[in-house]
Parts: C-alpha cells; structure tokens; sequence
C-alpha cells in the first residue's frame, strides 16, 4: 500500500492522555524522502479530519495531542503491542521518522472540541465522579495541559470514549494498574451509569 493512500483510523488511547508540548511545533523539516509535515498529516485527514480535527463520532481528534505520546501509540500499532481496528495494519506504512514528525505536527495544532449536546442531567454527576476517580491524572476536567501526557478527554467524540473504555474493559488492550483501580471501583459502585455520567460530564467540557 502506498504511503500517499494510507489513512490514519481509530488512534484509541484510552483514555487518556495528552497534551501539546512546548517542545513540539506546528510544522517540521521535510524529510530526505522530500515528505513534510504536512504532507504526512494530510494521510490522516481521511477518517481523523483536516489537521487532526477529526468530525466523525467514532474517530477521535488528533490534533494537540502529546507529540511522544502519539509516538509511543504508532509504535505500539506498528509492532502488534496495542489493539486497534485498522491502525495497526496502517502504521506499519510509516518509518520512524515520518511517526516523529506527525506527532510533532499534529501536537502544533490546536485542539477543537467536539460539537455535542450531552445530557445535562448528566454532566452535574459525571464532574463529581471525574473529580472522585479521575482528576489525579486527567487534571482540570481532563483538558490539554501542557507538558502532561494523558490523552484528551474533555471534548473528545463520546462513541469514541466509549470504544476505547470497552477495548480496557474487554480486554483489548492492557488498561494501567492505576486507571484499572480507579475504573474497577467506579464500576463497582456506580455500575455503567457512572460511566455515562462521566462521558457526558467530557462531552460538555468546552
């Protein structure tokens, strides 16, 4: 498959984290190949949006996310370590310094939150279980933060929320010891309503 055809699907992080890093810029030097910046990042507009703005509900925006956490992520597809649906047939496409310099790219843009209504019978809930269980990685509502490298939360597309918790819960894909914790005693107590309380509490998150 061609480089030029490739196109980045479903980047599921799981949650969390990340955020645009000061050592990151908006563009970067073309390659030896001749590729730039741009051009690698518009192989991804197909299913992740223009500049990693993604505007389908099951793919998440890209664009701001933490440039080594997006590294570690198309490795992690690129070797079979992590799940994903096409993703890891896709960055196998990509040589180490084209990944390099997508994240770099796409942690120069600015992230746009997601145009959704939630429930906002939901969202008073959600905030005080975000504040319960998940505030202590995914700081100030799960926003981009700089320098931290949690995926974003607040924002992000709710179906895609939701898929990449279930590739945890099912065992997809390995969820941290830390998020397993918190996420097996929201489980317990709240059950799946706390989840949707909590996706809802994301989604209003502007």
């Amino acid at each position: 498959m061609a480089k030029q055809s490739l196109t980045l699907a479903l980047l599921a992080g799981a949650t969390a984290l990340g955020l645009t890093s000061p050592a990151f810029a908006a563009d970067a030097p073309e390659l030896m190949s001749g590729a730039s910046a741009r051009m690698l990042s518009e192989t991804c507009a197909g299913c992740h949006g223009t500049d990693g703005e993604s505007g389908g509900p099951a793919i998440p925006t890209i664009a701001g996310m933490n440039g080594e956490y997006f590294i570690e992520m198309m490795k992690g597809y690129r070797e079979d370590t992590t799940y994903g649906t096409v993703m890891n047939r896709i960055a196998k496409g990509y040589s180490e310094e084209e990944i390099s310099l997508m994240g770099t790219f796409f942690a120069g843009k600015k992230f746009q939150p997601a145009k959704q209504k939630p429930d906002e019978a939901l969202v008073k809930t959600g905030s005080k279980l975000h504040e319960k269980y998940c505030e202590k990685c995914h700081s100030e509502g799960g926003k981009i933060l700089e320098d931290e490298e949690y995926y974003i939360l607040a924002g992000q597309w709710t179906p895609y929320l939701k898929n990449a918790v279930s590739d945890f819960t099912e065992d997809r894909r390995e969820i941290p010891k830390k998020m397993k914790k918190r996420l097996d005693a929201l489980l317990k107590k709240e059950g799946d309503a706390g989840l949707e309380a909590l996706f809802a509490y994301y989604a209003g998150e502007q």
